[in-house]
């Protein structure tokens, strides 16, 4: 785990289990300063044409990408990910940054609505200081996609990172920088986990985005709520991935691997709970389970790596007790199931079949590399042990008859719904959750509309 004390945090490699580099903490006075000059820069940035601010993010785009190796490689030793998944997760953020830049405008325009005024319209107004806090399993991709769309908007934004990423949030306050991006702008602070609740009591901060566990997003939505100021969370999940008696396998079998397995399987839409109709589970189980047992574990650096490290020791020990448990309480065991006897964090590409309803692996998140398999006698009951979830972020459903699928997804109790698809994040799409999975959507318009005051403007004939 990563060695914390008061004044500093030393952040350790998954892979070796060996220190990487000791990091101040961010001290009372300059996170003041920090606090000040995001709010004046706030006060000038608001007034900023939107064309202005795009052509920021044009320069940010650019700038990621010219350095996409260093910044990959600093995400590959904080936190484990494979290097051609890290990669991608540059180029995504890039992606990203131009996206808004091109739509931003459009966006953000006045919305002309008829009324009994002589003109009245909707206008999008900036609100102030955004605290994020994101977490370490997509350390740049879930900072900017909360970020970009926010400060598109007129918004300026404080960023307080998790702990084992620290040096991933610090880069991305770099390239900020390096851009042009002017002071204040986008900052990154280095502190405690619960000084992100104390922060929230400053008149300053007038809002939050959080992405990370349920507990979390509990207490920065109790912090926010107390001062009246709004918040976007994304918490937990625990995805189904319902396949159909009709569905491709071949196709099945090839998403459910990626959609389990990518990011050494620590995604919060990651497929987790894995719910097949009686007459393709035997065939998907037996298919998925020997894809599993395939999965070239190794060096988050070597480019041929499938599956790394997780992150940390500790959620390594919760999954294989998550996994040990379910298998005291009768499920089968597929492939995989224990920690692999190697130096760092590595965890055995895990199948685990006959999952039900009050096993640990159905009804918590698992977060790694461990997939449960339920069998569903018909898709009525499919739907409805997809359902028996307190989370509801995302699902996917495969069928060869897409009708049939998306008339299903209409009774999915999830924000996003994937046919023959997994599910996955795009900026041109909303991302967010209902239930125990967050509420508020990231992204598309939606997502930049988020961090506004909708404001109404009613405009009658001149005297």
């Amino acid at each position: 785990m990563n060695v914390q004390t008061r004044d500093a945090i030393t952040t350790i490699n998954p892979a070796t289990g060996e220190a990487i580099e000791r990091i101040a903490r961010t001290s009372g006075a300059d996170l003041d300063e920090t606090l000040a000059q995001a709010d004046a820069r706030y006060r000038a940035w608001r007034e900023a044409p939107v064309e202005d601010r795009a052509q920021l993010f044009f320069g940010i785009a650019r700038a990621l990408r010219s350095e996409r190796a260093s910044l990959a490689q600093t995400a590959v030793r904080e936190m484990g990910k494979p290097i051609d998944q890290a990669n991608a997760e540059i180029e995504k953020c890039a992606t990203c940054c131009e996206y808004f830049a091109q739509q931003g405008p459009a966006m953000l325009a006045d919305l002309a609505m008829p009324s009994n005024a002589s003109r009245s319209y909707a206008a999008f107004r900036p609100l102030g200081v955004i605290l994020a806090v994101m977490p370490w399993n997509f350390p740049y991709w879930q900072v900017f996609r909360a970020a970009v769309p926010a400060l598109m908007a007129g918004n300026t934004m404080l960023l307080k990172h998790a702990e084992n990423t620290t040096r991933c949030g610090l880069e991305i306050e770099r390239i900020f920088q390096e851009a042009g991006a002017p002071r204040g702008l986008f900052a990154t602070i280095v502190v405690e986990h619960d000084a992100a609740e104390r922060l929230l009591a400053d008149e300053r901060i007038v809002a939050a985005t959080l992405t990370g566990s349920e507990r979390a997003g509990v207490a920065i939505a109790r912090a926010a709520g107390t001062k009246l100021k709004k918040t976007v969370l994304e918490l937990g999940g625990s995805d189904p991935f319902i396949v159909l008696g009709d569905a491709d396998l071949d196709a099945a079998v090839r998403l459910a691997v990626a959609g389990r397995f990518q990011n050494n399987g620590q995604s919060c839409i990651a497929a987790k709970r894995f719910i097949i109709e009686s007459s393709a589970y035997d065939e998907f189980a037996a298919r998925f389970a020997e894809a599993a047992r395939a999965q070239r574990v190794g060096d988050p650096m070597d480019e041929a790596t499938e599956l790394g490290p997780l992150a940390r020791a500790d959620l390594m020990k919760t999954l294989h007790e998550q996994v040990r448990e379910t298998l005291e309480a009768g499920a089968t065991l597929l492939s995989g199931g224990r920690p692999i006897d190697r130096a760092g964090n590595f965890y055995e590409a895990t199948v685990v079949g006959d999952v039900v309803p009050g096993m640990r692996m159905f009804d918590e998140e698992t977060f790694g590399p461990a997939a449960a398999l339920v069998r569903a006698r018909n898709e009525r009951e499919a739907i409805a042990l997809a359902n028996r979830s307190s989370y509801g972020l995302g699902a996917s459903i495969h069928s060869r008859d897409t009708q049939r699928a998306e008339r299903l997804a209409s009774h999915i109790e999830a924000g996003m719904v994937f046919v023959n698809g997994i599910v996955a994040s795009d900026p041109r799409l909303p991302f967010g959750g209902r239930k125990r999975s967050g509420h508020g959507r990231e992204l598309s318009h939606f997502g930049i509309h988020e961090f506004t005051n909708i404001q109404t403007v009613w405009v009658g004939l001149g005297q």
